[in-house]
């Protein structure tokens, strides 16, 4: 046996996961909708992100529905939900802002 020798690796196929579906944001040159809802769904990204810690902490596996793998595979989808529900009942409420400097942004670009 030669210790030297590399250590045969599972095909690549195996192991990767499939991609993750890319968002997609409303996008449209002046339309105050289409940009109104980016801003929310950047809201709502940033929330999603500031509660993942939070149920990451949560112990659900003395619950009679809690723990183990299909838990951990589902929970960023109820994060991605929450974060989503808390935005459209008006979130931390920088949606608006976050707007304006879209708005900003674009009218420096333009002029």
């Amino acid at each position: 046996m030669d210790l030297a020798a590399p250590l045969p690796t599972a095909p690549a196929f195996a192991l990767a996961a499939p991609p993750a579906p890319k968002p997609t944001l409303p996008t449209s040159g002046r339309d105050p909708a289409a940009m109104a809802a980016a801003a929310r769904a950047f809201e709502a990204v940033f929330i999603g992100q500031m509660l993942a810690p939070m149920f990451d902490t949560v112990n659900t596996a003395r619950g009679p529905f809690g723990g183990g793998a299909g838990e951990e595979a589902w929970k960023p989808l109820l994060v991605d939900a929450v974060a989503k529900q808390i935005a459209a009942a008006g979130g931390f409420g920088f949606a608006a802002a976050v707007q304006r400097e879209m708005l900003r942004m674009q009218e420096a670009r333009q002029g």
